[in-house]
């Protein structure tokens, strides 16, 4: 039974971000795997709360992220 954990700030992704998110991930586990393990691929979403989390020595919230994801800093 694969087990694949996420990572990320409390914030950054929508309900809907992150149910892409995890049949993505689920199609790339089957897609390896393959599709007889789809029913028993576990992938399992943890937000780690705001200022929990640091880059590089420096502290990261929701926003910062999105800016990154945006492509500004």
């Amino acid at each position: 039974m694969p087990l694949v954990t996420i990572e990320v700030i409390r914030g950054v992704f929508t309900d809907d971000q992150k149910r892409d998110l995890i049949e993505r991930v689920t199609d790339a586990v089957v897609s390896v795997e393959g599709e007889p393990l789809r029913g028993v691929t576990w992938v399992r979403i943890q937000e780690i709360q705001q200022g929990d989390w640091a880059i590089g020595g420096r502290l990261m919230d929701a926003a910062q992220v999105r800016a990154l994801a945006a492509g500004s800093r």
